[in-house]
């Protein structure tokens, strides 16, 4: 697509949009979505252009994990990653990096030696050390906020046997923090993870915090995900997990927002990759009920469902700093595909053509009895 003709679509995008996001919640928090490749290098021009208008603050979905940055030993990936950085900086945005340590997305090189033999637990941190100081120090000064270490926990709150955890042992996250902060003690740091409104993943995650605050390591915030349902969390269980995390002394981000309004094909809440399932595996077409559009009654749900959770959100304004959407429109989302593969999922603000849903409107409303 020529230049001219790009921008012209953006900005007739840009002035169709509806009130926007970041300036209804100017000075309470910052509201921000995950950004895909085509969006971010402004291929995707009318995703491009609702994220302009409507947020302040920008994660990226896939380019600054492991196996997309650093494929190989000794080989990075730096060009998708620039870009986004780039696109973060030419809407004044607040840049998120996501994330550093995960025990998913990340090559099975990195826990092995020249022979396939596992890793020491020296060995393995040096190469983690190597990776965090290239990475951040590429983007010292520009992107403003990583996630450190994403999904250290499992379902019941202790930590996930993962290779970093079972080569290097549970001090790996006070390493990983580290050695963040040392490549550049501006950033704000992050631990990320999904169902803490569970209480015994919530309890397993204030234990975790108080560990690393005993070590002196230099945690801004926790990363409360987010991947809600209709009917999970309650609005307790949301507010007894803020609260739980303001007693700690850290901010709370909201920083994979969505809300599931499929039926469900597993037994627990769980965001956790490993649970993918396909459609027939689930129970058929009966799980993808929604396939030619969402009812009205359902819109109607997932609006009062987002109101009800942003009048949560509301009410702890100066301990949650951000929300982030984990998409730009139903159609972008991984809930598309997750945990059951091919179904139609209505998760977001925005439709598949870039228009705000009732669920926009109801958000609104929410910043307008601030």
């Amino acid at each position: 697509m020529k230049p001219v003709i790009l921008t012209v679509l953006l900005a007739a995008a840009a002035q169709a949009q509806p009130p926007s996001l970041k300036d209804a919640f100017q000075g309470i928090f910052r509201i921000g979505a995950a950004v895909n490749q085509a969006q971010f290098e402004e291929r995707d021009a009318r995703g491009a252009a609702v994220i302009a208008a409507q947020f302040n603050t920008i994660s990226p979905e896939n380019v600054l994990k492991w196996e997309a940055i650093h494929p190989r030993p000794g080989a990075y990936n730096f060009d998708p990653g620039d870009r986004y950085v780039a696109f973060g900086e030419k809407h004044n945005m607040f840049i998120v990096g996501h994330c550093l340590v995960w025990h998913s997305q990340t090559p099975s090189w990195v826990f092995q030696d020249e022979t396939g033999q596992p890793l020491a637990r020296d060995a393995l941190l040096d190469r983690m050390h190597d990776h965090i100081r290239t990475v951040v120090g590429r983007y010292k000064g520009r992107i403003g906020g990583w996630d450190v270490v994403n999904e250290a926990l499992d379902d019941g709150g202790a930590m996930r046997k993962s290779q970093w955890y079972n080569i290097i042992g549970g001090d790996f996250i006070i390493k990983a923090f580290q050695y963040a902060h040392e490549a550049d003690p501006q950033a704000q740091l992050y631990y990320n993870d999904y169902s803490l409104e569970n209480e015994a993943k919530r309890k397993g995650a204030v234990e975790l915090i108080k560990k690393l605050q005993a070590a002196g390591v230099p945690i801004t915030a926790i990363g409360l995900q987010g991947h809600d349902k209709l009917d999970w969390p309650t609005l307790q269980q949301q507010a007894d997990t803020i609260d739980a995390f303001k007693a700690l002394g850290i901010k709370v981000n909201i920083t994979e927002f969505d809300i599931d309004v499929l039926p469900r094909t597993t037994r627990q809440n769980t965001a956790d990759v490993s649970a993918a399932a396909t459609v027939a595996a689930a129970g058929g077409a009966g799980s993808n009920p929604y396939a030619n559009g969402l009812p009205g009654e359902v819109q109607q749900a997932l609006a009062r469902r987002y109101a009800d959770l942003f009048g949560v959100f509301l009410k702890y304004r100066g301990t949650i700093t951000r929300i982030t959407f984990w998409g730009v429109t139903d159609g972008d989302s991984w809930l598309n595909n997750f945990p059951t593969r091919g179904r139609t999922n209505y998760p977001l603000l925005f439709d598949r053509q870039g228009q705000p849903k009732p669920a926009f409107d109801a958000v609104l409303k929410t910043a307008g009895s601030k």
